[in-house]
């Protein structure tokens, strides 16, 4: 492979002017020129059935490309190779191994572990291969415009892919292109949504016409007639046919009768040109397609003759193969399935294990031909598919994982054997999103065994990954049912089942839901062993309604997440749940610098580790969160987990007063899931629109948006997620003239909660109670709103309420008592960079007669958000590239956003961050990971700044 032109492909994009004209397709064409030229779609996907002509315009947008100065990394999807995880990343970027080893450490180790030549670390961050690759092509566009042509996308192998449209979905602003080829309906994760997307259709008559008068011998009469009307504008099919015909005698011999489906009657045309072939040839050909396109630069000097041999000649006479740059390859993927098909299964059998014993040293490569070349039972080949899964494993190659078991249990001489095989194989699939996959997995295990164990095994997979879909109501019902189908015998199995079930409950909010899963909690039987799950499950399903009593456990469970890593963020996500908002962030964080990632998928209500964040004030920290969450999602194709980090983004963007960007990210999550089923993303993602609202100071149009998190008669639309809004709520309709619906919707929130009411909750019931009430009531609920010194870990809701009293004590001419909460508010907005209640609590600030001359951090507030983000990580000394590693962008991005930042800020050096960062008041840099000063045994450890973290 050459450094312009990746895989099987090498050099032949070189010379295009020598291949026939491209026929019918000028529209589509210029509009590939337009994605080279000017790179504005930094990707471009191309779909077309087979023999639409994908690859030939591929290759006239390499030339092109390539004329112009630009670098061209390319790589070809191989069916057999499809389940060799990172071989398609492999084949596009092994000609640019000095690019790869000049990558950070992790990155650099990252992609060495996913091409098996590092030593395949458990607990790899599984998003740290994508950030290399963004990294890598974001350094070659440095040096120019670079061109990434992914052909055959459809046999990706899906590690590969979801490194790649990783990368792809953050290329806006790069001088970089990526065009993406596949076939008509095959699903490509990643690329299959909001991406740009040119389909080739079929061929208009005429230029069907044209490209049968450009053969050399031209079909005219009954045969050109039947070759327009069976080729159907599929301009391979025009060619074929035309060239079948010509084979055929010439113009005198009649036409075959009766259709035949496409593609079989193209591979019938291409394995009829074997007929006659050397035996030399033919084997030479069945060991080409057998191969795969890592495997032949090993296997090929050793198996194949050399291009040069008489062997190849027949073959290219034929039309089957041609020479590139870089040898022979087949003239049309088509040839190598007509090739290979055309073989006896004991031919093939034959080139699968000659290919094996060359590759002795290559493992994994080694056991897919032993498994091509297999009949079942073969038990050492089934064993040798295991140590390949468990290597493909621990490199983050869930999808290969998963395939190579599955085959491992095709050829497993038992039936609990392969039945045990499936299962481990639904576990690895589970982490590809692959939904369909699992449950195709766990069909095949319960047509194999009638185990306990291992059908409850299978169906908790299924769970586990059904939960994270927007299918709640469906999901619920499967899941509860087969927990009650297996509480007598197994229920253990049983309370995994619900853990998944409380997740759904918690997206869903659906309160019958809540009273299903409290009735089969007491069907299980009481164990200490079990203490955990059932903890989760009621921490989950109803955390208000237990708060007291779970709160009590906090501290057995989060002794128990210290000598359990793994369980870090579940006990984190309890702890946000029941509003204990310093224990989850710092479990939280623990978590994220200790464990890290344990796979592609964001975990169950993955979205409270961005929550607590922005409770807290570590705001920079939650859009971090956020992006993770995001990128996992989108990786995954899990829709709900997107809209779960877009509703977070949107309150913070609100928050910080981009009110625009707030609402599209807002509308995205909205877009995403069905409101009636996931009531905790529809409300937040209403919650952050009423924000976005009161940062503009339209208040009726907040009022409307978070009037929608009630019910008609004032019940809260999600037992959780609604009663955050109370408060803002309020403070709209006072503003708004609603005063009377709001206070009905305040004091009904008051008797549902009760005793099971959080101080956070407490507090912002009576900072809702005192915007709704008369002048002489007001005070005594704000004051109540601030007296608990717990509520300074909610920074934000306490500086809101600090603004409220303010106000009222200036307008009752308490001036000097109106000053001191003014100033604490005005730093609290400062340092979080909250850029509308800045401006409100500043306005307020010059009518007490306060001075607010402007100072650093309104210099901070004047950048976006993700500038601000940007600024203060590179103020704490982080290059570029680890910039990039947390915010998932490029380094050229973030340089770019650093370029543009600096005026804005009147410096000219980077050295200049640092001071200019630290002349805002102590509590700016909201973003550190760890607390200081605070302790696993205390919820509300003290720091060192001067104030509760």
């Amino acid at each position: 492979m050459d450094e312009h032109v990746g895989g099987p492909r090498a050099g032949e994009g070189a010379e295009p002017e020598r291949e026939n004209p491209i026929v019918g397709r000028d529209t589509e064409l210029a509009r590939l020129f337009r994605a080279v030229d000017s790179a504005s779609d930094p990707v471009l996907v191309l779909l077309g059935d087979a023999g639409m002509g994908k690859s030939t315009l591929l290759d006239r947008a390499v030339s092109r490309a390539g004329a112009s100065g630009a670098r061209v990394l390319r790589a070809e999807g191989s069916e057999s190779e499809s389940s060799l995880a990172f071989s398609a990343l492999h084949q596009l970027l092994r000609p640019v191994p000095a690019e790869v080893d000049g990558l950070p450490d992790r990155q650099r180790a990252a992609l060495h572990d996913a091409f098996g030549a590092g030593p395949a670390t458990t607990g790899r961050d599984p998003m740290l291969i994508g950030v290399a690759v963004l990294s890598l092509l974001s350094g070659l566009a440095g040096r120019g415009p670079v061109l990434v042509v992914l052909d055959d996308a459809q046999w990706f192998d899906r590690a590969s892919l979801d490194a790649l449209s990783f990368a792809a979905r953050r290329l806006a602003g790069e001088p970089v292109t990526m065009l993406v080829a596949a076939r008509t309906g095959d699903h490509l994760p990643g690329f299959d949504r909001r991406v740009p997307t040119l389909v080739l259709g079929p061929l208009e008559a005429a230029a069907a016409g044209r490209l049968l008068d450009l053969r050399p011998w031209r079909p005219a009469g009954r045969i050109r007639s039947r070759i327009l009307a069976q080729a159907d504008g599929n301009p391979l099919a025009l060619t074929e046919l035309a060239r079948a015909a010509a084979a055929q005698d010439g113009p005198a011999q009649p036409p075959p009768t009766g259709p035949l489906p496409l593609t079989e009657h193209l591979e019938r045309i291409f394995a009829a040109r074997l007929d006659g072939l050397p035996a030399s040839t033919t084997r030479a050909l069945l060991l080409l397609a057998a191969m795969d396109t890592a495997d032949s630069a090993v296997a090929v000097p050793a198996a194949l003759p050399d291009t040069e041999d008489d062997a190849w000649l027949p073959a290219e006479r034929a039309g089957l193969v041609r020479r590139t740059g870089r040898g022979l390859r087949f003239s049309h993927p088509l040839v190598r399935s007509a090739v290979y098909h055309a073989a006896s299964a004991a031919a093939r059998r034959e080139a699968h294990l000659a290919l094996a014993e060359l590759l002795h040293e290559e493992p994994d490569r080694r056991a897919r031909h032993l498994a091509a070349a297999a009949t079942p039972p073969d038990a050492a080949v089934s064993a040798e598919l295991e140590r390949t899964a468990d290597r493909a494993r621990r490199r983050g190659g869930h999808a290969a994982a998963a395939t190579a078991l599955q085959r491992a249990a095709e050829l497993a001489p038992g039936r609990e054997d392969s039945a045990r095989l499936l299962v481990e194989a639904a576990a690895e699939a589970v982490l590809t999103g692959d939904l369909p996959w699992v449950e195709e997995l766990a069909a095949a295990v319960r047509a194999r065994t009638g185990d306990a164990a291992l059908l409850a095994d299978a169906a908790a997979h299924v769970g586990r990954l059904a939960a994270l879909t927007v299918r709640h109501t469906v999901v619920f019902s499967r899941l509860a049912d087969t927990a009650e189908e297996l509480a007598p015998t197994r229920p253990a199995t049983a309370l995994d089942l619900l853990v998944g079930a409380a997740v759904v409950r918690f997206y869903s909010g659906e309160d019958a839901q809540r009273d299903r899963l409290q009735d089969l909690l007491r069907r299980l039987p009481e164990d200490p062993s079990h203490a955990w799950p059932r903890t989760w499950v009621r921490a989950v399903s109803d955390p208000f309604g237990h708060r007291e009593a779970l709160v009590s456990l906090l501290p057995h469970l989060a002794a128990e997440a210290r000598r359990r890593p793994d369980r870090l963020t579940a006990f984190a996500v309890m702890a946000w749940l029941l509003d204990e908002t310093p224990w989850a962030v710092r479990a939280f964080d623990d978590a994220f610098d200790r464990w890290g990632s344990r796979g592609p998928l964001p975990e169950g209500l993955g979205g409270a580790a961005a929550w607590s964040y922005v409770e807290q004030g570590k705001w920079g920290r939650a859009r971090e969160a956020c992006a993770r969450g995001s990128a996992l999602g989108s990786t995954a194709g899990l829709d709900h987990a997107v809209a779960c980090a877009s509703a977070v983004d949107a309150t913070v963007l609100a928050y910080q007063g981009d009110a625009a960007a707030a609402r599209a990210r807002a509308d995205e999550a909205l877009a995403l899931i069905d409101p009636l089923e996931s009531r905790s993303v529809a409300v937040y993602a209403r919650r952050a629109l009423g924000a976005a609202a009161l940062a503009d100071g339209a208040y009726e149009a907040a009022y409307d948006q978070l009037r929608t998190v009630f019910t008609a008669d004032a019940a809260p639309v999600h037992y959780h997620a609604s009663y955050p809004a109370l408060a803002d709520l309020a403070a709209a309709a006072v503003r708004g003239g609603r005063r009377d619906e709001a206070t009905a919707i305040v004091e009904r929130s008051a008797r549902a909660l009760a005793a099971g009411a959080s101080p956070r909750l407490r507090a912002l019931i009576s900072r809702a109670r005192g915007l709704l009430a008369g002048p002489g009531d007001a005070e005594r609920h704000f004051r109540a709103a601030l007296a608990d010194p717990v509520l300074e870990h909610w920074p934000f809701e306490r500086a809101q309420t600090l603004l409220d009293l303010a106000e009222w004590l200036r307008r009752r001419r308490r001036v000097a008592e109106a000053r001191a909460p003014l100033t604490e508010a005005l730093e609290t907005f400062r340092r979080l960079g909250a850029r509308p209640w800045i401006d409100r609590a500043r306005a307020e600030a010059r009518a007490a007669g306060l001075d607010v001359t402007a100072t650093t951090p309104d210099a901070l507030a004047a950048l976006s958000p993700q500038q601000q983000q940007i600024v203060r990580l590179a103020a704490r000394g982080l290059t570029n590239r680890q910039i990039g590693e947390k915010l998932f962008l490029s380094p050229r991005t973030v340089g770019s956003h650093l370029y543009r930042t600096f005026p804005k800020l009147g410096i000219t050096a980077r050295s200049q961050l640092r001071d200019l960062v630290e002349a805002t008041p102590p509590a700016l840099n909201v973003e550190s990971h760890s607390i200081p000063g605070a302790r696993w045994g205390s919820p509300h450890g003290e720091t060192r700044t001067g104030h509760r973290s």
